[in-house]
């Protein structure tokens, strides 16, 4: 089951063009962070007790201990992607940097992962659900003892932590979309078609039809037929959005403005994205009701890992090539920074 947002993986973002080869980033200088023996796995109760699965990595001084929610697709508590075409293990790396700096961690399977059940209740209600239930369960850790809450969500996860951050004592939001799920999609695509060096008259029926598409989808309305400039990844894409199962999650989350959610937080906040991210980046300019901090890593993917890339050179396809898990975690410092600073 692939029932979220499959337009913010960078295979579907690649797929809207046609093949390019990837060129493999320059070689890491620093090996890559492997599984440690340090997790533990454990078992709660989600919403409405639904079961999930997760594992727990003790931490050291610091007085936060954190909760990490993956993002979009059928991305699991590593932040491995089957869509991703090489072995991916951002989540776990960025848990491994956590504990280096004193900060333990529970990341958590997603609900439907591993699922092939279409009545499965995936439901914004449901999802955001399971982010408090992780929390709750943080909380009652041995590891957790007497820390604060850090809620850690990338991507598509730092939009559904919005949702649930004011339960935590602080957020960080990796790779937040910047815009609503709609426009960035609509962002993402004319992206793609550019690089694609698609003439204006396709790119304007391509985004039209998506545009039209998403309205049904708001309006609960069969998808509308596509012409025949229309790409055949961008009509997979709208059907992706639209499949029944998911259907009610996307029309829930599709016009979620993140900035107006993040003005409200009662908790410390940071946003935080790498600045060759192709698939959310940093918008240029951020609303002055925001009271959190924004941070903008140097030479970071959207996986916050190492990428030394003009960004402008990169698309949805050849950015996979620095994913995986022989390419290290970009210079975290200015993460580090705030999480030192974070009482």
């Amino acid at each position: 089951m692939n029932p979220v947002w499959p337009c913010l993986s960078a295979a579907a973002l690649g797929a809207l063009a046609q093949p390019v080869p990837v060129q493999a980033p320059a070689p890491a200088t620093a090996p890559a962070v492997q599984a440690a023996a340090t997790d533990r796995a454990i078992a709660f109760p989600g919403f409405n007790a639904f079961p999930l699965k997760g594992s727990v990595r003790a931490g050291g001084a610091h007085p936060y201990f954190a909760v990490m929610v993956a993002g979009s697709g059928p991305t699991d508590r590593e932040w491995s992607n089957p869509l991703i075409p090489v072995p991916s293990h951002g989540g776990r790396d960025l848990a491994a940097w956590l504990q280096g700096r004193g900060i333990g961690s529970l990341r958590y399977d997603k609900r439907f992962i591993g699922s092939k059940d279409p009545k499965l209740d995936i439901s914004l209600d449901a999802q955001v659900g399971d982010i408090k239930a992780a929390m709750r369960t943080a909380r009652a850790l041995p590891e957790a003892k007497g820390k604060k809450l850090l809620l850690v969500g990338h991507s598509e996860g730092a939009l559904l932590s919005l949702l649930a951050a004011g339960e935590a004592d602080a957020a960080l939001l990796l790779a937040m979309p910047g815009l609503s799920m709609g426009r960035v999609i609509l962002a993402q695509v004319k992206a793609q078609l550019d690089a694609a060096g698609a003439p204006a008259e396709v790119a304007q029926a391509n985004l039209a039809y998506l545009e039209a598409a998403e309205a049904s989808i708001r309006h609960d309305k069969p998808l509308p037929e596509a012409g025949a400039q229309v790409a055949p990844g961008v009509v997979k894409l709208a059907r992706a959005l639209a499949q029944p199962e998911s259907r009610g999650f996307v029309r829930a989350t599709l016009d979620l403005d993140p900035w107006a959610l993040a003005q409200r937080l009662p908790v410390p906040c940071a946003v935080a994205w790498g600045d060759r991210d192709v698939q959310t980046w940093q918008p240029e300019a951020v609303p002055p009701g925001f009271n959190g901090t924004v941070i903008q890593v140097p030479e970071a993917n959207h996986l916050f890992k190492r990428e030394t890339r003009p960004r402008t050179g990169l698309d949805g396809a050849s950015a996979l090539a620095a994913y995986g898990d022989d390419t290290p975690l970009a210079d975290l410092a200015p993460l580090a920074r705030w999480l030192e600073a974070l009482k």
